[in-house]
Formats: C-alpha cells, sequence, structure tokens
C-alpha cells in the first residue's frame, strides 16, 4: 500500500472513531452527602433542643431559621452542577437534622422546589435530638424499602464494688440492677437503609452520622469502629440476598478516611484494583484525602469526615447500566470564612451570620450510557 493511502486510511478511521465516541451520550445522578450543622426549628420539641430556641444560648430566631434553609438550599441547588446537567443531585444525604418538619421546610424553598424531593426520616435516639435522612427527586428513583438500623454500642463501666459485694450481688439480681447496666448504651445516630430503583435499577443507599470524638478521639474511637463493623453486616446482608446489589453507603464518620473504623471495621479500599469480590467497598475520598484535600477543618488541620463509598458493581466497564464516575467536594467561595481566625474554614453559623455548616458536602457521579 502506497504511503500516501496509507495515511489517508488512517485518518479516516480516527475520524470515525472519533466521531463514534462523540456520538457516546451519558445519563449523569449526583449523590450528594451534607452535615446541615444543627438544623432546628425554633419549635420546643419532646428532645434536647433548648438552646435553639428563641430564649436559648443560640439565640435561635425564626429570621435565622429561615436565613439557614435559603443558604442550605442555595448550596443543595448547585451540588454537582458542573457535570450534570439534571443541576441539583438526585439523592442528598443528610445529618444534623431535628426532625421531619425541618426537612419539608428545606425542599419547599424556592431554589428546590422543582426538583420535587422526597423524604426518608426516622426519630433517632441521640441524645442531642439529631438524626439523619435522605432527599430523593420522586422522578428519578422510586422507593421499595427503608428502615432505620440501630447502633448499638455500651460504654465498658469499670467497677469499684469489692469483691464479696460483687458476689452477694450475683445472687441478688433486681430489675433495678438490670436498668442500670442497660443505661451504659452511648445513644447516637441509628443507620438509615433505603432501598429502590433509580430508574430501572435497583440501589441500596446507606446514610450514617457515626458517634462523636466527644472524650476525645482515643478513647471515642471503638464507638465509630462498631459503627464500621455495623456497616459492614449491613453490606454483607444485602449481598448474601443479592450477590450483584449495587450498594452507597454515605456520611459524616467523624473519622478519616485511614482511620480503623473505615479501613478495618468497614473494610474501604484506597483502589479500586483492590476490589476482588462483590462485598468489597470503594472510597475515592482516600485519595483525595491523601493530596490535601478537606471536607472540614479543626485547630488548623483539615481531614475528610464525610464520605461516599460504592461495592464493586458500581466499577465494572459495561456502562450499560449505573456506574460510579468521579467524586468531589463542593466548596465555593461563597461558602467559605474570608477573614479572621477561621479564614478558609466553611463559613459556618455565629452570633451575626447563620453561615451554611462547619462542613462542606461531598458527592459522586453515576453515570451510564444513553440507547
Amino acid at each position: 500500500m502506497k504511503i500516501k493511502n496509507f495515511i489517508a486510511l488512517f485518518f479516516v478511521l480516527f475520524a470515525t472513531i472519533n466521531a463514534n465516541s462523540q456520538a457516546k451520550k451519558y445519563i449523569v445522578h449526583t449523590v450528594a452527602f451534607y452535615n446541615f450543622e444543627n438544623l432546628f426549628d425554633t419549635i420546643n420539641g419532646p428532645n434536647n433542643d433548648e438552646e435553639w430556641l428563641p430564649k436559648g444560648s443560640q439565640n435561635w430566631t425564626s429570621k435565622k431559621y429561615h436565613h439557614k434553609l435559603e443558604n442550605l438550599a442555595h448550596v443543595i441547588s448547585e451540588i454537582g452542577s458542573g457535570e450534570n446537567p439534571n443541576n441539583a443531585p438526585t439523592f442528598v444525604g443528610g445529618a444534623e437534622i431535628e426532625n421531619r418538619g425541618v426537612l419539608e421546610d428545606l425542599i419547599k424553598q424556592p431554589k428546590l422546589l422543582k426538583y420535587d424531593y422526597g423524604i426518608v426520616h426516622f426519630e433517632s435516639p441521640d441524645k442531642r435530638g439529631i438524626d439523619v435522612a435522605l432527599l430523593y427527586q420522586k422522578k428519578h428513583f422510586r422507593i421499595t424499602s427503608t428502615s432505620n438500623i440501630p447502633l448499638l454500642i455500651y460504654k465498658k463501666v469499670e467497677s469499684v464494688i469489692p469483691k464479696k459485694e460483687k458476689e452477694k450481688e450475683k445472687e441478688e439480681i433486681t430489675d433495678d440492677k438490670i436498668e442500670v447496666a442497660v443505661d451504659n448504651r452511648v445513644y447516637t445516630r441509628d443507620i438509615l437503609l433505603v432501598t429502590g430503583f433509580l430508574d430501572d435499577e435497583e440501589i441500596n443507599i446507606l446514610v450514617n452520622h457515626w458517634p462523636s470524638r466527644s472524650g476525645g478521639e482515643k478513647k471515642s474511637s471503638p464507638f465509630r469502629e462498631e459503627a464500621g463493623r455495623m456497616n459492614r453486616k449491613i453490606i454483607d446482608s444485602l449481598i448474601n440476598i443479592n450477590p450483584n446489589a449495587k450498594i452507597i453507603t454515605m456520611g459524616d464518620l467523624n473519622d478519616g478516611t485511614y482511620n480503623k473504623s473505615v479501613k478495618v471495621g468497614l473494610g474501604a479500599k484506597l483502589k479500586k484494583t483492590e476490589l476482588k469480590e462483590p462485598r468489597d467497598i470503594y472510597n475515592p475520598f482516600e485519595q483525595m484525602a491523601k493530596e490535601g484535600n478537606a471536607s472540614l477543618f479543626y485547630r488548623d488541620a483539615g481531614d475528610i469526615f464525610d464520605q461516599i463509598m460504592v461495592s464493586q458493581q458500581f466499577l465494572l466497564t459495561d456502562y450499560s447500566t449505573y456506574r460510579y464516575w468521579k467524586s468531589g467536594i463542593y466548596n465555593k467561595p461563597f461558602m467559605i470564612q474570608t477573614t479572621g481566625q477561621y479564614k478558609g474554614y466553611p463559613l459556618r453559623h455565629s452570633a451575626n451570620d447563620e453561615g451554611f455548616s462547619d462542613h462542606f458536602p461531598v458527592y459522586i457521579y453515576l453515570i451510564k450510557q444513553k440507547n
């Protein structure tokens, strides 16, 4: 073949491949998680909300509450909009939510109203009276089941009762003593599990807000490790029912991507190539943390406590069904403190400004090829 003909053929083939590549179109859905930071109304409820009342320590007025809702709606409406023509996320996992009422107020905000969000929310036994929830666009997601799974954690109590009295107590166990033992429970947020169909594909979503670092990171670490193990148990149960289950677990974990709760308890993997079986979980935010990204700051150190992870079925190369594409942290300039001691931190509530949250929201994209 003459060299000119070969070159001409090469360009024809290249143009054909390029045209076919450009012709491929994808459906994109954004999955987000956002810690709303103390989303309380101004009504005195049955939970521990005294500081978030008009006469409470936060001086939380109706005006401030509605400004906070406007701010959160502004952020939610734009998460993932850079790559998603649908703009607002299809799913938003949320934390630090007082009750269903504040979510109903949130989804009625002008910037969110057109997306027609549904709400999945259960009351948790958390001692602060805050819960997790899932918002979802009803036109894209049809729910088949929901459940709140208790995170049963108990503190170890050191006994100081003399040996003889201990032996006597063993012989005289009463209901009162049993009640005292049960009261060692760490009252925290339940884990929310939602199953349904994204368009025509079944997916399972877990929403978490793991126990805080109150009392110190090391002392409280076993509580979050137990939360990681509980996520692992739930995921394994879903895989046992359906080996091809697509699973997303998300939340404010109060631990970094490198902590034992995430790496051992849950068993999250850094690299896609490490996933060997359907139960394995990929954490795209671990690499982001290694690169110095952060979803929150504390004492001038950034970390990623807010994470979204996916099961192996989201990583297959067949794009005829939904696949994980990429992840991000939404931290636009209007959400960032620009002056003072906390310059560069998320712009949060203060005496003079309702702000947004002390966390930046995180997100991932799910995509599949259009027919």
